[in-house]
């Protein structure tokens, strides 16, 4: 798990197990609790401010489940990782 900054936007890289590469907006939509300080297991990411879950391949909250990340585009290309902020916006 790997946060960064682009343009004012916190962004969460996360690779699950089994999965394919992800760029996730990087604060809760809970409270803007920043995700870079809770956990990643591989399989979900979790706040560490109050314990929201969210599952590490699709973005959606496993804990509370009516929540979810936005997801940004990415790709690699020529060994670095490009994500696109066009059209995406976090909740």
């Amino acid at each position: 798990m790997v946060a960064f900054n682009v343009e004012g936007r916190e962004i969460l890289l996360v690779w699950p197990k089994g999965g394919e590469l992800k760029a996730f907006q990087g604060t809760c939509p809970h409270h803007n609790g920043h995700l870079k300080y809770g956990g990643f297991d591989g399989r979900t990411i979790r706040c560490t401010f109050h314990d929201w879950v969210f599952d590490a391949r699709t973005g959606r909250g496993v804990m509370p489940p009516h929540c979810s990340l936005a997801e940004y585009p990415l790709r690699i290309a020529d060994g670095l990782v490009q994500v696109s902020l066009v059209g995406c916006s976090p909740t």
